[in-house]
Formats: structure tokens, sequence, C-alpha cells
């Protein structure tokens, strides 16, 4: 059985070491299974290829091989993930980052769940130890909105570590192959046999974390409108209702200057319906915004990701 590994770098000069003989001293327990491990950078900044470089050229290899992808810039861990699945040749492929907040002492379990015909086996994140009041608060959020606004009920707390088998991998390398992606979510809602697995996500290794605010409320938002439609249903309905208080507020003062005894001030009030109407119009357009976005992201049809180096080194057979 052939597994292949797929870690995600950006910026991970501090922990790549540590990381390297954590996975190794995993790997090299299972004799039996040949892994390949696909190291991609994601136009890291550091030093991080150059480690690389190094444990590709330095390690003696014994039931492994490695294939190294650089990227030409930074293009997101999206990105990143794809071109490993993209690259794989195992039976199955796990996805994992290289902060070691995906443990790797999870993988023989996840391998016992695929031999026991599981196709895709998700990881859920019960606990992480980094992680603040605050952050714990927007995730639960983001999966109850989520699950609201999509047909799918997707796992709360999944993460992007996780493993899918050989008919999966071929499912992602030819369809599903949008600009905006979101991966955790296409495996939860393809179907096949699908087992989760729970475990505790330790602090940070080393460094700092790269998604930020920013980077987490944009990944937030490119779920929401790669997987769901009913925005625009909502917008619909939204502008059905102030269409329907417009005509109301219209046809009240139309009579009262007719037929009223004397014309309604009512400036304060029209100053403060205009004004929600404006509010409401722009949250309607930015939305729509975000939908025409995405289409031309789809027109345009631009690479995924751009490759800068490509090597792989074979395992020697003695």
């Amino acid at each position: 059985m052939k597994i292949s590994i797929v870690v995600s770098i950006y910026n991970e000069q501090d922990s790549l070491t540590a990381f390297w003989e954590e996975l190794k001293s995993i790997i090299c327990n299972s004799s039996d299974i040949e892994y390949q491990i696909i190291w991609i950078n994601d136009g890291s900044k550091d030093n991080s290829q150059k480690i690389i470089n190094d444990i590709v050229l330095n390690d003696k290899k014994e039931n492994y091989y490695f294939t190294t992808i650089e990227f030409s810039r930074n293009f997101g861990h999206e990105a990143a993930m794809i071109a490993g699945i993209d690259h794989s040749e195992g039976d199955a492929a796990i996805c994992m980052d290289a902060d070691l907040q995906h443990p790797p002492s999870q993988i023989p379990l996840m391998l016992k769940e695929f031999v026991h015909e599981s196709e895709i086996v998700l990881m859920e994140r019960i606990k992480r130890h980094d992680n603040g009041i605050f952050k714990n608060l927007m995730s639960k959020i983001f999966y109850v909105i989520f699950n609201k606004l999509t047909d799918g009920a997707f796992k709360k707390n999944s993460s992007d570590f996780f493993l899918i088998s050989k008919r999966v991998i071929k499912l992602l390398q030819n369809n599903y192959r949008e600009k905006n992606r979101f991966i955790r979510g296409y495996i939860q809602i393809i179907g096949f046999n699908k087992t989760t697995l729970s475990f505790e996500a330790p602090s940070r290794f080393a460094g700092e974390t790269n998604y930020n605010f920013k980077s987490l409320f944009k990944l937030a938002i490119n779920a929401f409108f790669v997987f769901s439609n009913k925005l625009l249903s909502i917008s619909f309905y939204i502008s059905l209702l102030f269409s329907l208080l417009s005509s109301i507020v219209i046809i009240y003062s139309i009579y009262q200057y007719f037929f009223g005894s004397k014309v309604p001030s009512g400036y304060t009030t029209l100053i403060i319906f205009n004004s929600m109407c404006f509010t409401i119009l722009f949250f309607l357009i930015a939305i729509l915004s975000f939908y025409f976005g995405k289409t031309a992201d789809e027109i345009k049809n631009r690479p995924i990701y751009l490759i800068k180096n490509l090597s792989t080194t074979k395992l020697q057979k003695e």
C-alpha cells in the first residue's frame, strides 16, 4: 500500500525540522507501507524551501520518497492542498499542515479507518490549545450560519487535516476545479463511506499563525459563496419587503396630499426610511458583487496555482 502525505507550508521555517522528525518517527514504524511525502511550499518568504531541500538531500529515505512543489508565489492554503492532491500517487492521501497542530500521531488511526473501507476520514478538532474565547466563538457562529445557508450538514470544527481515498483523489483531480474552493467542504458533500475522528490541536510549535482575522474572514466569505445561493434568495425577499414598505409610504403620502386635512410633515420619517432603504440597497449590491466577482474568476479560467520548481526523489530499493 502506498500513502501520499500532502504537507502545506507557508513560512514554517521554525517548525519544519521538528515536524519532519515527528512525522518520520510515525511513518518509519509502518514498514509495510510506502509513503510519498509531498512538500508544497506556498510561496514562503523565509528559509522554508532551504530546510525542505536539506531534508530531501540528506535524509536516508527508508520506506518513503519525496515530491517537492514550490509555487511561483503565494496562492493560498486551498491551492497548496489541491496541488498536493493533483500530484498524489498513493492509494490514499492525507492532507496536513506543518505547524504541528495536525498531530502526525493521528496518522495510524486514520489509516486504520481507511483499511476498514472508509474512503474519507475527517478529523474534527475538539479543542485547540492556543485558541482564545473570541476565535472559538467566531468558529461556532460560522458553522451555525454556514449550515443554515447551505443544504449540507457540515461537521463543526472540521479541519484541513483529513484522509481521502484514490477514488476521491481522482474526483478532486478531474472535478471541483473552481478557482474559489473550500476543500474541507467538498469532501463532506460528495458522499462515499465517511468516518470522523476527534483530536486535540496543540499550540503552535513556533512562530505566528498565518490565519489572522482577515484571512479567516476571507475563508468564511469564500465558503458561503462557494456552497450557497441562498443569499441571492434572501436578497430577493429583502428587496420585496422594502418595495412593499416603500409602496405603502408612497400611497399614504399621496392620499394625505389629496384627501388629508393637512400635508403631513413626516420629514424625520422620510429621512430614516430613505437611509434604511439605501443601506439595504448597498447591502444587496454587495452580495451581488461577491457573486459576480466569483463568477468572473471562473470565467477567466486562470490557473489555480503556478509551479516554480517540481522534483521527485524516488525511494532507492536495496
